[in-house]
C-alpha cells in the first residue's frame, strides 16, 4: 500500500520554475511579478454534491481546476499557482492517475504550477486554492457597474444545467443532443483570455457559477444598481433554444449555474471594442441588457416582465 508521500511524489510533484520553492517543504515560497498584486480564490468539490462517483476521474480533475481558473478570469488575473488538497476513501492509483491527468492537462494549458496541498483519508473531497496576479488598478471587480452600462455574457448559457437536468432524468435529450451539452458540464472552459482582455474595458465582472440571475445579482448588490435583462437576447445553444418554452429549460438558462462563462458590464461607448474582441477571441460575446439606477433585476420577454422563481443555486437550500 503506497504511503501518502508516495502518492504525492508519483502523481502531484512537478517542476515549478515560477515559484521560489514548490512542493516538498512546509510551505511554498512565491513572489508576484513587479507591479502586480495577488488574486487568491478557493473552491471545493464534494463527491455526491458537485460530481458523481461514476464521473471519470479525468473530468473531475479538469473541473476541479477549471472552476478556480474561472474565478481568475472574472478578476482579470493571470493564474500562476495552485494548491490541491484531497480527501480520498482509499489510495486508488487508477483514479489518481486519471485525476492528475485531467488536472495537469488544464494546468499546463494556462501555465499554472502546483506548489503544495494536502492529502487525507475520508469521503472524496477536492479543495483547490488558486493564486494569480493582476495590476492593482486593473483588477475586474463586482462593484464598478454604473447606470447606463451594458450587460454582456460570454459563450452560451444554460447548457451545463440542461446536461445536469438530463442526467437527473428531468429533461429528455436524445443521444446527439446530450452529447452536445455534456461537455459544458464535465469539462468547462475557463475564459482566461477574455478576462485579461477585459482589463480597462469592463466596469464589473463575475463568473457564472450559481446561475445568471444570482451571479449578476452579486454585481448589482456590490455596485448599488439594478438591471433589465432581455430574455430573448440570452445566448443559448440549439438544444436549449429549441426548448425555451419549457419551464425547466428556462430555469436552466436563468438560474441553472455551472456555466463558468463571464457576465460583465461595460459603458455603451465600449460596445464596438467588445464586439471586436469577440472576433479576435473567436468567442461569442452578447449584450443582454442594461444597468439601471433603480435597484432590482427585471427579466423582460416581448417587452413584458417575466415571472422568475429561484435565481440560482444555493448549497444550503438546494
Amino acid at each position: 500500500m503506497p504511503s501518502e508521500f508516495d502518492l504525492i511524489k508519483r502523481f502531484f510533484t512537478r517542476d515549478t520554475p515560477g515559484a521560489l520553492l514548490g512542493v516538498g517543504d512546509d510551505a511554498a515560497l512565491l513572489a508576484p511579478s513587479p507591479g502586480m498584486v495577488l488574486a487568491v480564490s478557493a473552491d471545493m468539490l464534494v463527491e455526491g454534491r458537485h460530481f458523481s462517483p461514476n464521473d471519470g476521474p479525468g473530468t473531475v480533475g479538469h473541473k476541479s481546476l477549471a472552476v478556480n481558473l474561472s474565478d481568475m478570469a472574472a478578476m482579470g488575473a493571470q493564474p500562476r499557482w495552485a494548491l490541491l488538497s484531497l480527501a480520498l476513501p482509499e489510495a486508488d492509483e487508477v483514479w489518481l492517475k486519471g485525476f492528475a491527468g485531467g488536472f495537469f492537462g488544464l494546468a499546463e494549458k494556462f501555465g499554472v504550477e502546483l506548489v503544495g496541498g494536502d492529502t487525507t483519508r475520508g469521503p472524496r473531497n477536492i479543495s483547490v486554492q488558486i493564486i494569480g496576479e493582476v495590476p492593482a488598478d486593473q483588477a475586474l471587480r463586482r462593484d464598478g457597474a454604473k447606470a447606463g452600462d451594458e450587460v454582456w455574457v460570454s459563450g452560451r448559457i444554460g447548457t451545463a444545467a440542461a446536461a445536469l437536468a438530463h442526467r437527473q432524468g428531468k429533461l429528455d435529450l436524445d443521444p446527439l443532443e446530450a452529447a452536445s451539452c455534456l461537455p459544458a458540464l464535465y469539462v468547462p472552459q475557463p475564459r482566461i483570455a477574455l478576462g485579461l482582455a477585459l482589463r480597462g474595458i469592463a466596469s464589473a465582472a463575475i463568473d457564472i457559477s450559481d446561475g445568471l440571475l444570482a451571479d449578476l445579482g452579486h454585481i448589482l448588490e456590490r455596485s448599488s444598481v439594478g438591471a433589465e435583462i432581455a430574455f430573448d437576447a440570452l445566448p443559448v445553444n440549439d438544444v436549449v433554444g429549441a426548448r425555451l418554452d419549457s419551464d425547466i429549460v428556462r430555469r436552466c438558462v436563468l438560474a441553472g449555474g455551472d456555466d463558468y462563462e463571464l457576465c460583465f458590464t461595460a459603458p455603451a461607448s465600449r460596445h464596438g471594442k467588445i464586439a471586436a474582441l469577440a472576433e479576435v477571441l473567436e468567442l461569442p460575446l452578447t449584450p443582454i441588457g442594461r444597468i439601471t439606477a433603480e435597484a432590482g433585476l427585471t427579466v423582460l420577454k416581448d417587452g413584458q416582465p417575466l415571472a422568475v422563481g429561484a435565481t440560482g443555486f444555493d448549497h444550503f437550500s438546494s
